[in-house]
């Protein structure tokens, strides 16, 4: 018993001295506190995925009151006023990037709708823009539907149409992209600041050769690895705690569904074991340079793979399984939006805090076995 006090001793003073060694690094602080302010709030209010002021030119062949009606319905905030152009300035227009739709209304096309005869629009579509092409197009047939059939009928497309469809949003009922933006964006930065500081506390160490220092101390590795991991994981469990706070909620107004105690639980666990994934890539490392190379590849993966970005469901079969198996990110972003976006109680979400664990302790000792290897005895 004496002995397992004397070890959490030296672990509580090497955490400490961890602690210290952050307080004493004032860009790293500057950057954490950044990361978990204004880059959550710049990200998730300005990058909107919400379709917003397309541009659209209608080339109007018939000059009729039906497609005047449609050029009329194309108002913001979706798309900008329409703009009207001749047939020979549609290709210039598109490969300038001037429009994203150019709708092309043919002549006599009033004329075939009162008829009921087969009639047909033509809309161009500049797809390199290519989350408002798939997504505008769709809010574009809508609006000419729409008009079409209110101008046949006077009582627009519910009153024609044999069933109706009622959709309800669940969660976020107006579609608001800030909800999902800021939220994403706090587990995001949780993810890339644990592994940055972690890996650069080790890196820390090395540089200034210290680490000679800690091998005459009466220490061990993992007492010196976990020192690292937890004093790390606090400082991004904190700010990631403030940040959810006072920016997502306070500021940006987002609201929260579930327990946020629940979720610092789970991202306590998460941070450990992606701490110990930043030990693990520093061992590989020499100088903060070397391990900055070797960490943006690792971000990119963990945050484009994670499902954060776009649904695991969307990615190859094989790729989604290997993600699951080899990394606790994706794991962690089912998490995150089972507890604050639908709000999932500890019955819905323990098996993802078991994955934490397994992970964290697996990472852990791959991470404590490099230490010793590479650099103790190096």
């Amino acid at each position: 018993m004496k002995k397992f006090f004397r070890w959490c001793s030296g672990l509580f003073q090497l955490f400490i001295k961890e602690l210290r060694s952050i307080k004493a690094d004032p860009i790293m602080l500057v950057l954490v506190l950044y990361t978990f302010t204004l880059a959550v709030y710049s990200v998730s209010s300005s990058a909107s995925t919400e379709l917003k002021n397309l541009a659209v030119a209608v080339v109007d062949e018939d000059d009729s009151q039906l497609s005047r009606r449609i050029l009329g319905a194309l108002q913001p905030p979706i798309f900008q006023e329409a703009v009207k152009i001749s047939p020979r300035d549609v290709d210039t227009a598109l490969n300038e990037g001037r429009f994203v739709f150019v709708l092309d209304i043919p002549p006599n096309f009033e004329r075939d709708v009162r008829s009921n005869r087969a009639a047909e629009l033509q809309v161009e579509i500049d797809a390199t823009a290519m989350a408002f092409a798939g997504n505008g197009v769709v809010a574009l047939q809508n609006v000419i539907a729409n008009e079409i059939s209110e101008f046949r009928y006077g009582g627009g497309i519910e009153a024609t149409a044999p069933v109706r469809l009622v959709m309800r949003n669940a969660f976020n009922p107006n579609l608001n992209s800030v909800w999902f933006g800021a939220l994403m964006q706090v587990m995001n930065n949780v993810t890339m600041l644990t592994l940055i500081l972690s890996g650069a506390a080790l890196i820390r160490e090395r540089e200034r050769g210290t680490v000679e220092h800690l091998l005459v101390m009466p220490v061990g590795a993992g007492q010196i690895v976990l020192a690292k991991i937890l004093a790390n994981g606090l400082i991004i469990v904190a700010a990631a705690t403030l940040s959810l706070i006072f920016v997502v909620q306070m500021l940006l107004g987002v609201p929260i569904q579930g327990s946020i105690g629940l979720f610092l639980l789970g991202t306590t666990i998460y941070t450990l074991s992606i701490a110990s994934m930043g030990i693990l890539v520093a061992t590989f490392s020499t100088s903060m340079a070397q391990f900055g190379l070797l960490a943006i590849p690792v971000l990119i993966v963990l945050n484009l793979l994670s499902g954060s970005a776009t649904p695991l469901e969307s990615m190859p079969v094989w790729l989604r399984y290997t993600m699951q198996a080899l990394t606790t990110t994706p794991h962690f972003v089912s998490f995150t939006q089972a507890v604050l976006f639908r709000g999932g109680g500890f019955p819905l979400v323990w098996q993802y805090l078991l994955i934490f664990l397994a992970f964290g302790g697996a990472y852990f000792f791959v991470s404590l076995a490099r230490f010793r290897s590479a650099v103790l005895k190096g």
